[in-house]
């Protein structure tokens, strides 16, 4: 059958989280030896190498998330699956009788008004009605207790199909002496805590940063605080931490590695990826009970997102948890599950399903 998916993601200015659920979603098809999918991408961008076929559609990005409301542009006539990464669609299209699904991440834009602009907000409140009308659409969710929350405002449990997400991206860490090099030209030498991910009010770093200050008062072998990544939406206060901004894939998975203590504690979050690709090279984790990808996971310090004192309390604690080669097997084999082969054959049974 003819799989075609939305690419639409890959192309915006900050691609985020969905651009990197449709690289590894399409990847974890590629391993399964799926050669029947058609990816389908706006027009003006370039779309790296993805090992599928692409279709450019002669349309830009912004005017194809308002025209897939209501028609299914570059969707392939023989499609038997159109998938939707986002809620920008497409809604429909393909052959008689086709699956039609879509992705839906979270509700961030309800938990976290402030972290979207008003249009925005309105953009997704429409395209939620719009999922709630169409019963036929079945919704794909990548966050643990999303279904729960659908549930309560109206979607029957019938059409929501939980899928994992994955952290194999196939990338290999940078040996330790180049994260060393990088982390001495910004002026830290030995231990450090890390932070990972965008700059912005919603990733709670201005309390990460108090509550640091406080736990290496008390214990100095947690070194400074670093944050890694892109400035995202809105001003953020990290005083006290030293920021290196972005860096590439390689140097991300090995300061993820070499961290004393990895720590994410945003007030709230879709997924949380960080935390999980800690856990995959081994690392202690700090992170907030709004963090769903770590939720039930025992080989995390968790903490009130709230709390400063607290979160300081987490940092202790995950720097008083072992660091033998048994341990970080463990944290290791605790997202051993979460990888893009099992994402796809996620989706597979979902679109499969009566």
């Amino acid at each position: 059958m003819t799989i075609a998916l939305s690419l639409d993601q890959l192309v915006r200015p900050q691609p985020g989280g969905i651009a990197t659920y449709v690289r590894g979603l399409v990847g974890g098809l590629a391993a399964l030896g799926r050669d029947d999918v058609v990816g389908l991408a706006p027009s003006g961008s370039p779309v790296a190498d993805l090992g599928v076929a692409v279709r450019r559609l002669p349309v830009r990005r912004q005017v194809l998330t308002t025209a897939w409301r209501y028609h299914a542009i570059g969707v392939p006539r023989t499609a038997a699956v159109v998938h939707a990464t986002s809620m920008a669609g497409p809604f429909g299209g393909g052959r008689v009788g086709a699956v039609h699904s879509v992705a839906l991440h979270d509700l961030l834009w309800r938990d976290e008004p402030d972290a979207t602009t008003a249009r925005g907000r309105r953009f997704h409140e429409r395209r939620l009605a719009l999922l709630a009308r169409h019963g036929e659409l079945r919704i794909f969710t990548s966050s643990p207790g999303l279904d729960d929350r659908l549930v309560e405002v109206g979607f029957d449990r019938s059409r929501l199909h939980p899928v994992r997400l994955g952290v194999d991206d196939g990338v290999t860490p940078a040996p330790p002496t180049d994260v060393a090099h990088l982390l001495e030209r910004a002026g830290v030498v030995g231990a450090f805590t890390l932070y990972a991910g965008t700059r912005e009010p919603r990733k709670n770093l201005a309390r990460l940063a108090q509550a640091h200050s406080i736990a290496r008062a008390h214990d100095a072998a947690l070194g400074p605080l670093v944050v890694v990544g892109p400035s995202g939406w809105g001003a953020v206060d990290v005083s006290g931490a030293v920021v290196l901004g972005p860096v590439e894939r390689r140097l991300l998975r090995g300061l993820l590695r070499d961290a004393t203590v990895v720590a994410y504690v945003p007030l709230h979050e879709g997924w949380g990826l960080p935390p999980v690709e800690a856990l995959t090279e081994g690392s202690r984790v700090v992170a907030s009970t709004t963090t769903p990808s770590v939720a039930n996971n025992a080989e995390v310090e968790r903490a009130n997102a709230l709390d400063v004192d607290g979160i300081a309390s987490a940092l202790l604690r995950a720097l008083a948890r072992s660091t033998s080669p048994e341990a970080r097997a463990r944290r290791r084999a605790s997202v051993a599950a979460l990888t893009w082969r099992q994402c796809a054959l996620d989706h597979l049974a979902g679109w499969r399903c009566e």
